[in-house]
């Protein structure tokens, strides 16, 4: 199973799918490949380091992070080699080009990314929203070999195939209040994990969301603190979704953007840490039929 995680900033995969990823690699070993795609520099988002110091800080946070957690991850690149900016994502011929091209390069058979809200009442982060607005767009492109050949040149009249991926979108906590989901999986066995990678971004958790206050936390002491803190986190979102448990959840949300899976498809890939009774499965595979077909 090759998965690509595509997201606007540094740490948005390990508030959100890190725990999954890490159940799917200790299942399937050497069968299991992972990358992240990051779409903004990480420049801005703090209230004493300089834009170049903040980026520079946040990408050796996500370096290690990437070393515990034993996937690989780069920055999303416009054709002319720039990084988009923070708080500025736009969804331009040149984003869309570049994503189109991470895809294609990497051709995975699943991609996860944040959600489009269906609630205009429910908030949202500008990137968070340009990502997944711009995953949506370029999804049919995927396997249109000429799409972008303006932007990244090639012999047009040779062509391949490319396999287009099932697009999950992920839980996204600015968009409190307006988050669904199909598949919920219970990720307690990785919590370890998913603290110490969450722990790496030390100038986010320690710096700069006490600072904006959206998350009301106390700057945390020691890592035993960012535990507590990092649970108390999973069970406001199980409150928010109606999940009974005191585990940690990641909870996904099978879109028709990409490559559309039949059900048994999806219950056998996930089959690890599925939750039968957090999730929505017979909903999920009535929604399936309909746009696919009964298996």
């Amino acid at each position: 199973m090759k998965t690509l995680f595509v997201h606007a900033h540094y740490d948005d995969y390990e508030f959100t799918a890190a725990g999954t990823f890490e159940l799917l690699r200790s299942s399937l070993n050497e069968q299991f490949q992972s990358k992240v795609i990051i779409c903004t520099d990480g420049e801005a988002g703090h209230h004493f380091r300089t834009r170049e110091e903040t980026g520079r800080i946040r990408f050796e946070e996500q370096r290690r992070s990437a070393q515990i957690g034993g996937y690989c991850f780069e920055l999303l690149r416009l054709p002319d080699g720039r990084v988009p900016r923070e708080a500025c994502l736009r969804v331009t011929p040149e984003f869309l080009a570049a994503l189109w091209k991470a895809i294609r390069d990497f051709e995975p058979d699943y991609l996860f990314c944040p959600p489009l809200p269906a609630d205009p009442l429910a908030g949202v982060h500008v990137d968070h929203l340009a990502v997944a607005q711009a995953v949506r767009e370029v999804a049919y492109m995927i396997n249109v070999p000429h799409a972008f050949t303006p932007e990244y040149p090639a012999d047009e009249t040779v062509s391949k195939p490319c396999k287009v991926p099932v697009i999950i979108a992920v839980y996204d906590g600015y968009m409190f209040g307006g988050n669904t989901h199909d598949i919920a999986i219970d990720v307690e066995p990785a919590f370890e994990k998913i603290t110490q990678m969450t722990w790496c971004h030390q100038s986010q958790i320690m710096e700069w969301l006490p600072w904006v206050g959206r998350h009301r936390m106390e700057t945390p002491r020691n890592i035993d603190d960012w535990c507590a803190t990092l649970r108390r986190r999973f069970d406001r979102k199980n409150r928010e979704l109606g999940i009974d448990s005191p585990h940690a959840f990641e909870v996904f949300t099978v879109t028709a953007w990409g490559e559309i899976p039949q059900y048994s498809q999806i219950e056998r890939d996930f089959a690890v840490g599925l939750d039968r009774a957090a999730s929505h499965l017979d909903q999920l595979r009535d929604r399936l039929a309909r746009w696919h077909g009964p298996d």
